[in-house]
C-alpha cells in the first residue's frame, strides 16, 4: 500500500502524492449515493474475505497512514525511500538508504504510533541506495502477485509483497506451512529474484 511511495525519485513527488490521494478520498466523498456506495461495498467485500477482517485491515491502514504521517514530519526523505506494510499491527519496513541513521529513526518513528506490536526493520543500508532499480522491483512485485492470484492453492489476498534491490518481503498470513511453501517457490521462480523473506504467520491448525 503505502509503502509503494518509494518508487518515486523525490521526497516532494512522495508527498504529492499523499496529497493526491487526500484529494481524491475528499471528492469521493463528495459524490452522490450510489457510486460511493458502490466503492466502498467492493473495498468493504474485498477487506471481509481477509483473515484479519475489515476492522483488522482498517486497523491497519491506519496505522500505516500514521506511520508515513511521522516520517513526513519529521524527514521528507524517510517515506520517498522507505516501505512500510502492517498486518495485525506487525509493521514490515522495507526499502533502501544510504544513512543507518534514517534507518533508525525508521525504526523508531514507527514505534510511536498506537497499536504497534511489533517492527520488522528489513531497511537496506548502501552506500548505492540512490540507483535502485525501482522498475525491476515492482516488475517482480506484480509477477509474484499475478501467480499468486491465479494459485487456486493460495489465498493470494492474505499476502502482502514488498520487492527491493530483486528481494522479496512477504508478511500476512498462510493457512498452512504447505502453503507457505507455495508461495515461497512461485517467487523463486521469477527471474531477477536474489532472495525471499518472509515474516508470513502461518494460521494455528486449531
Amino acid at each position: 500500500m503505502i509503502g509503494t511511495l518509494r518508487s518515486f525519485n523525490t521526497p516532494r513527488a512522495a508527498v504529492a502524492a499523499l496529497r493526491d490521494l487526500a484529494v481524491i478520498a475528499a471528492l469521493a466523498a463528495g459524490l452522490g449515493g450510489c457510486a460511493v456506495a458502490v466503492g466502498a461495498g467492493a473495498v468493504g467485500g474485498v477487506a471481509a474475505m481477509e483473515e484479519r477482517g475489515i476492522d483488522g485491515a482498517a486497523k491497519d491502514f491506519k496505522v500505516e497512514a500514521l506511520i508515513m504521517e511521522q516520517w513526513i514530519n519529521f524527514d521528507l526523505d524517510l517515506p520517498a525511500s522507505v516501505g512500510v506494510e502492517v498486518y495485525e499491527g506487525r509493521v514490515l519496513l522495507t526499502g533502501s538508504v544510504a544513512d543507518p541513521q534514517k534507518r533508525a529513526d525508521a525504526v523508531r518513528l514507527a514505534w510511536k504510533v498506537g497499536d504497534v506490536k511489533e517492527v520488522i526493520n528489513e531497511i537496506q543500508v548502501t552506500a548505492d541506495s540512490g540507483i535502485v532499480d525501482f522498475t525491476r522491483d515492482s516488475w517482480i512485485t506484480t509477477q509474484l502477485k499475478y501467480k499468486l492470484t491465479i494459485d487456486e492453492e493460495v489465498l493470494a489476498i492474505n499476502y502482502a509483497i514488498e520487492t527491493v534491490n530483486s528481494v522479496i518481503y512477504l508478511i500476512g498470513i498462510a493457512q498452512d506451512q504447505q502453503e507457505l511453501d507455495r508461495v515461497i517457490a512461485q517467487g523463486r521462480n521469477i527471474p531477477y529474484v536474489r532472495n525471499i523473506i518472509s515474516h508470513v504467520r502461518v494460521k494455528d491448525g486449531k
